[in-house]
């Protein structure tokens, strides 16, 4: 008797941060014997491939992405015979636009009830307001299943051997030996129109670099393209690493004693190569958007901002915590 694979494609997120978070429902779903062929944005592929599943890097223009789909739709109809007789698309947005893309390419997609494209989708669900990002993903797909599962108590991204020998060259050409910490003081759009970003960002640093000098630990940032002057600049003496694709930049994390981060994508790819993580929230929701994970933490006071030595005072507890962990 032959067993057919069972392709399902996934449309992605748009933002690292939610396709990090999506990470537990895309592990569902290929638990549960589902071929993933996921849709997103380039820089997906390299975030992802520690899992195996197959990336395709979403084109601009309407007329591409259907192109895309209808391919994507012919190479699943190929391996299963089945493929055109079930749902066999998840979209994790809730734009219209996805749906609509999904539509026209014939897939039969499920999604969230969203922007009054029920009509588009082969089946709509409702969406539960409020909750944290990740167990909206999760809830998608065990709607998808016909399943109640309770959530991962973590994400656990795994990550590539090539990814760690990479992370590890850095480490030893860098001096980093002795022990690191890396800081994300960056972020990629606004919440509820509010900037993200710690004011006070560049005074932590410079009080943090003492402390960690005396042990023989440095400071390490990773910007992305166009972030490198807000090191230079407000940040002077940190080691500044430049180039890594996300999947580096994941095993570097792994390797951190301390990810101390706005609310963006790289404190949720910390959390979920379970580095330990400290967020520092200004008008983000914790219980929508907090890094998660057993290793995740955050300080916030909002509508103020965290005070220096605030944060300051938990990055110390929590690298003693990791001394006692991990003892030299």
């Amino acid at each position: 008797m032959t067993t057919h694979p069972r392709p399902l494609i996934v449309r992605l997120r748009n933002w690292v941060g939610d396709v990090t978070l999506g990470i537990p429902a895309l592990q569902l779903l290929q638990d549960h014997g589902f071929t993933l062929e996921l849709v997103g944005k380039p820089w997906a592929r390299s975030l992802l491939a520690g899992s195996g599943w197959r990336v395709h890097s979403r084109p601009k223009g309407l007329r591409a992405r259907v192109s895309q789909l209808a391919e994507l739709k012919r190479e699943c109809e190929a391996l299963d015979p089945g493929f055109g007789q079930r749902e066999n698309a998840i979209i994790f947005p809730t734009s219209f636009s996805a749906a609509l893309e999904m539509r026209l390419a014939g897939l039969k997609s499920v999604g969230y009830r969203q922007e009054a494209r029920g009509f588009l989708l082969a089946r709509s669900v409702p969406i539960t307001y409020g909750n944290h990002a990740m167990l909206s993903y999760w809830e998608l797909a065990c709607q998808f299943l016909g399943i109640t599962q309770a959530p991962p108590k973590s994400i656990k991204l795994p990550t590539t051997a090539e990814a760690g020998t990479h992370a590890q060259k850095l480490i030893e050409e860098h001096g980093l030996e002795g022990g690191f910490v890396v800081i994300c003081p960056f972020a990629g759009g606004t919440f509820e129109k509010l900037d993200k970003t710690w004011p006070q960002f560049p005074e932590f640093t410079a009080a943090l670099m003492p402390l960690l000098q005396a042990e023989g630990k440095k400071i390490v940032a990773c910007p992305g393209p166009g972030e490198e002057d807000i090191i230079l600049k407000h940040h002077p003496g940190v080691c500044m690493l430049t180039g890594l694709n996300l999947g580096n930049y994941n095993a570097l994390l792994k390797r951190a004693d301390l990810v101390v981060s706005n609310d963006t994508g790289p404190g949720h790819m910390a959390a979920a190569v379970g580095a330990p993580i400290l967020s520092v929230l200004g008008p983000t929701k914790p219980e929508q958007w907090a890094p998660w994970g057993p290793n995740a933490h955050y300080v916030r006071r909002w509508p103020e901002w965290p005070s220096v030595s605030s944060v300051l005072q938990e990055t110390e507890r929590l690298l003693a915590q990791a001394r006692q962990l991990h003892p030299l």
